[in-house]
């Protein structure tokens, strides 16, 4: 009961712009644990779209201006990969740049869902396709990634398996950065410890350390509405990426 009663008073962010400020002064506190020098770092912002370029946005805007930090924003596309029949539930994700694929397979879930190796490859399939159409329109400007030896933040607006992240971080590391950083408002213990093992830290604004169940990140906003392609096209505009 007590459970139950913690959970109906969970905190919840306000909207993704709330959630992106907190973590902003979240990953400042963090810069000293991982060492990051101003005026001699260079800060890469990597939002995930959809949600997760919203929160980055903010975060790279309140990063710039507060610090002494060269700082520049991109993104970066992994799709996670559904199971058959129910696309909420990931199996794993992909990270597809060029020609060069970066998976993650939860190998457990996959064997306890008997999902075929026919079903993941028709599903990365169908994510690849759908990784390209997103690179035509958010990121059509720019080709290479600017990676080796920055300290890298990828940012999502939560992470409920982690899946996405993974794939994400695993791609970047391979691109030599300086530091690897995983920032999101909001996830599990038991996610953050995966998380750990992908990157030199993870910065959250805050843990899910009281929900019994843990049904999807939208469940710690207040308001979490669908973010739209022509958003995404609005912050990249911005940015100078399309």
């Amino acid at each position: 009961m007590f459970d139950s009663i913690k959970n109906r008073f969970q905190l919840r962010f306000k909207n993704r712009e709330f959630a992106a400020r907190i973590l902003a002064g979240a990953l400042e506190d963090s810069f000293k644990k991982i060492k990051v020098e101003k005026k001699k770092d260079e800060l890469l912002i990597l939002g995930i779209p959809r949600g997760g370029v919203v929160v980055a946005d903010i975060v790279y805007s309140k990063l710039k201006s507060s610090s002494s930090f060269s700082c520049e924003f991109d993104i970066i596309i992994p799709r996670k990969l559904g199971a058959p029949g129910n696309q909420e539930i990931a199996i794993g994700a992909i990270m597809m740049e060029e020609e060069d694929e970066t998976s993650y397979l939860n190998e457990d879930l996959i064997k306890e869902l008997d999902v075929s190796k026919e079903q993941i490859e028709k599903e990365k399939a169908i994510q690849i396709k759908e990784i390209k159409r997103r690179k035509t329109l958010y990121r059509n400007s720019k080709s290479d990634y600017d990676i080796d030896n920055k300290i890298v933040i990828l940012v999502d607006d939560g992470a409920a398996t982690g899946a996405t992240l993974i794939a994400a971080a695993r791609w970047t590391r391979m691109k030599y950065p300086k530091k690897l950083v995983i920032a999101i408002p909001i996830s599990t213990k038991d996610t953050i410890e995966i998380l750990k093992k992908e990157c030199d830290i993870v910065v959250t604004g805050t843990t899910a350390s009281s929900v019994t169940v843990f049904k999807s990140v939208a469940q710690f906003y207040q308001g979490f509405k669908q973010v739209d392609d022509e958003k995404v096209i609005e912050i990249c505009k911005r940015n100078k990426l399309v």
